[in-house]
């Protein structure tokens, strides 16, 4: 989807019975961001809408980008948001091999994600935690491995996308595919259209 530079667009104020709105949708959508909502989006700060190509969204605090939404699509985090706050998304874990490929706007394939380096949720719906590489499961130390949740993910959902041997999220996107069909069928798309490390939004010039 930003696979091209993008030019700023025109900022507008958003209302504050849209934003208390934008803050309780983000909630329900990420609860594990619920603790730092007034951090991310302050009450009293003012939130802006930027239009960008591709009837895309970006919503932001001064020059920070925050989430950015394609229509009336889910709001999804921009990656400088998630690597803030790495633990609070849902998460999926590519293998070194599929690395190159996220980062040049490629699909995300299913054996990028099933194979020894790939990671997906563990199928326990009560398990519970924080995910991704800095994540654990709850009343456990944080592992070697972090954790990448119990209840599977279905079709048409947020994620955000991990990958072996590196620290930080390398791409967001919403599945094309549920995680327990993924570990089912092990091929097909996974995630389409992903925003990426290094992408025109990544790269984006808000100031």
């Amino acid at each position: 989807m930003f696979k091209k530079d993008i030019s700023p667009g025109s900022k507008s104020k958003v209302k504050s019975s849209v934003q208390r709105a934008i803050r309780n949708q983000l909630v329900t959508t990420y609860p594990l961001l619920a603790p730092h909502i007034d951090e991310i989006i302050p009450k009293k700060e003012q939130l802006d809408a930027m239009k960008i190509p591709d009837r895309v969204t970006l919503y932001l605090i001064g020059p920070t980008p925050l989430f950015y939404q394609h229509m009336t699509d889910a709001l999804l985090p921009h990656l400088r948001l998630v690597h803030r706050f790495p633990t609070c998304f849902p998460s999926i874990r590519i293998d070194r091999g599929a690395i190159r490929f996220v980062l040049s706007g490629a699909t995300l394939m299913a054996p990028g994600l099933t194979s020894t380096g790939g990671r997906l949720p563990n199928g326990d719906a009560e398990e519970k935690g924080a995910y991704g590489e800095h994540g654990r499961k709850d009343g456990e130390e944080k592992g070697k491995e972090g954790w990448y949740g119990g209840r599977e993910l279905e079709k048409g959902e947020p994620v955000v996308v991990c990958a072996e041997g590196k620290e930080e999220a390398c791409a967001v996107g919403i599945l094309s595919m549920g995680t327990k069909e993924v570990k089912e069928k092990g091929k097909g798309p996974v995630v389409e259209e992903g925003h990426y490390l290094g992408d025109g939004l990544w790269r984006l010039v808000t100031e």
